[in-house]
């Protein structure tokens, strides 16, 4: 194992103990929010990655995941459901959706996936704000007995697994078909791989995660409206996390989660209304200095270092090879 991938492993153990051992040593709850709101995001970053960054196509409604997984946990939790039974069956709804609209969208080309997303989101967003238009807040029962720390570690529990997942699937078969079908569609189809299948996989892979994500917020969340999990922003969030922590790779979702949320807490801090005008700005400086994300200076230093290693450069932040 070359020496840049022990370190990247080392890091990697390092962080997950940290993260199991976090409540032990930090008492404060709203550092145990933002680290709740980081997991959340590194969900749906690597859940839009996985589809985005690794087969190339663009989900504009990964919000219509997102929320169906949040309504479903919702109302089943609070009808008096389990919790861990809500949420396996709000990744079967957000994976049936999935379904619906992948099967056939995949099989035309160019931007019908796209577009069929977002408007599935949009329209999700408008019913279920005209169905639902109160305020979903916890009954006083549910209040006495809620607890911060079974939610942060069901949040640690996905996120551990979503990028788990996300890390066997690119190493495997499916996933260099799904790479070849990002690259070139019709050379892989040539090659015998199928891109509709493919692509199916990815999709249904992604909704299930984003769909778990939604149902983890629904149960950490004491109020929201119904219709917010269906709101574009929490699509292009992610995206946005994609980009500038390195799309098709599967640390960039991860440091993009983090280095989003952590710079718009301060922004918001420390320059209220303007602050979103200060971050856009610094995406575009990303996107166009730094096109592969935050992952790409990885790449610069290594190839600066050590130019003839590029033979054991970790998989984890590159999209060659294994992705």
């Amino acid at each position: 194992m070359g020496r840049a991938r022990l370190i990247v492993l080392g890091l990697l153990i390092a962080i997950v103990a940290l993260l199991f051992l976090l409540p032990v040593v930090v008492e404060s709850h709203s550092v145990i929010n933002l680290v709740i709101k980081i997991l959340l995001y590194v969900i749906l970053a690597s859940s839009w990655n996985i589809l985005g960054g690794y087969t190339g196509q663009t989900n504009l409604g990964l919000a219509a995941f997102f929320g169906l997984g949040t309504l479903t946990t919702r109302l089943l939790w609070m009808g008096g459901v389990s919790i861990f039974v809500s949420l396996p069956i709000a990744g079967v709804v957000a994976l049936s959706l999935a379904l619906l609209i992948g099967a056939p969208a995949f099989r035309l080309r160019g931007v019908y996936f796209a577009i069929g997303t977002l408007a599935i989101a949009q329209i999700l967003y408008v019913t279920v704000g005209n169905v639902f238009p109160r305020l979903s807040s916890l009954p006083a029962t549910y209040l006495t007995t809620y607890q911060l720390l079974p939610r942060y570690y069901v949040f640690v529990s996905l996120t551990l697994f979503t990028v788990g997942t996300a890390y066997v699937l690119v190493h495997s078969k499916l996933g260099l078909g799904m790479m070849a079908v990002r690259e070139e569609e019709d050379a892989a189809e040539s090659l015998g791989v199928s891109a509709f299948r493919h692509k199916l996989l990815a999709l249904c892979v992604s909704s299930v995660f984003a769909g778990w994500a939604g149902g983890a917020y629904a149960w950490f969340q004491v109020g929201y409206y119904p219709q917010f999990p269906f709101s574009v922003s929490w699509t292009f969030d992610s995206m946005m996390m994609v980009y500038i922590g390195g799309a098709g790779t599967l640390l960039g979702p991860v440091i993009g989660a983090v280095f989003y949320v952590l710079l718009q807490e301060f922004l918001s801090q420390k320059l209220l209304e303007v602050h979103m005008i200060v971050f856009g700005i610094l995406f575009i400086l990303i996107i166009l200095f730094l096109p592969g994300g935050f992952t790409e200076i990885w790449g610069r230093i290594r190839h600066l270092v050590a130019p003839r290693s590029r033979m054991h450069e970790s998989p984890l932040l590159s999209r060659k090879g294994h992705g």
